[in-house]
């Protein structure tokens, strides 16, 4: 039961290469011993647990079954972390922006740079260009069924005539 336990803790743990990232990221001159990470883990995990728990009792005194973000800055609030609530909302703002850039997820139209109306624009000349050598196209062959048409005319008049010869020396 310890080892159900022990691995249930671990599945809430923040993971280990994002922390060591986090770490270098903001400290990257200072080296951070093993056991020193392994409390910033913790301390890290707890502090996780301590908001969420506060924010989930704000939640339901409100009634709610939605953790939302303002439950999260009432929490940090409560609990005497109101001096993170500016930071907190700066970071709110940068993920809803995030988001909201991933939702749109800009085509590769709008990544061309070129207004709209220019593209319908070269759209139309593009159909206009293929129109046009259809009808080349299309013209060609019917000027190449005409002479093999009038190839197999003057053959069929030739044969009718040497036959007509034929028929006059017989």
């Amino acid at each position: 039961m310890a080892d159900n336990r022990e691995k249930d803790e671990d599945d809430l743990s923040i993971p280990r290469a994002a922390l060591n990232k986090m770490i270098k990221e903001l400290i990257p001159s200072v080296r951070v011993a093993n056991d020193a990470r392994e409390l910033i883990l913790n301390c890290c995990t707890e502090f996780i647990h301590l908001i969420s728990s506060e924010a989930n009792e704000i939640c339901n005194k409100q009634h709610k079954k939605t953790i939302s973000p303002e439950h999260v800055l009432g929490a940090l609030e409560s609990l005497g972390f109101g001096g993170y609530k500016e930071d907190a909302m700066a970071v709110l703002e940068e993920a809803k922006q995030v988001a909201a850039k991933k939702r749109t997820k800009r085509s590769r139209l709008e990544n061309l740079g070129i207004p709209e109306a220019e593209l319908l624009r070269q759209q139309q000349e593009l159909f206009e260009k293929a129109r046009l050598e259809q009808a080349q196209l299309e013209q060609q062959q019917f000027l190449q069924m005409q002479q093999a048409l009038q190839q197999q005319q003057q053959q069929l008049l030739q044969q009718q005539q040497q036959t007509s010869q034929e028929d006059d020396y017989s």
